[in-house]
């Protein structure tokens, strides 16, 4: 499914094999999930304190740090062939 990762299915073949696709892929997935794991954990957290606005802060604080790391790393020239 790396089409759905953008740019890359517009990319010709020659430009898609500069680019290490299974090392971006995994990137993603895994700051997918641990973005994930942290919007569990203030779901719960909020629940048990019965604080809600700690789910809010969970969820900015996955996105806030999350996506910016995602676009550095991916970005990077470790992924570049």
């Amino acid at each position: 499914m790396y089409f759905l990762i953008a740019g890359y299915n517009t990319m010709s073949k020659e430009e898609k094999d500069k680019f290490d696709i299974e090392g971006i892929a995994t990137l993603f997935r895994n700051v997918m999930f641990g973005m994930a794991l942290v919007m569990i954990a203030g779901y719960f957290i909020a629940n048990k304190l019965k604080d809600p606005n700690i789910e809010n802060i969970a969820f900015f604080v996955a996105l806030l740090i999350g996506i910016p790391y995602l676009v550095i790393k991916s970005n990077s020239k470790k992924y570049k062939l």
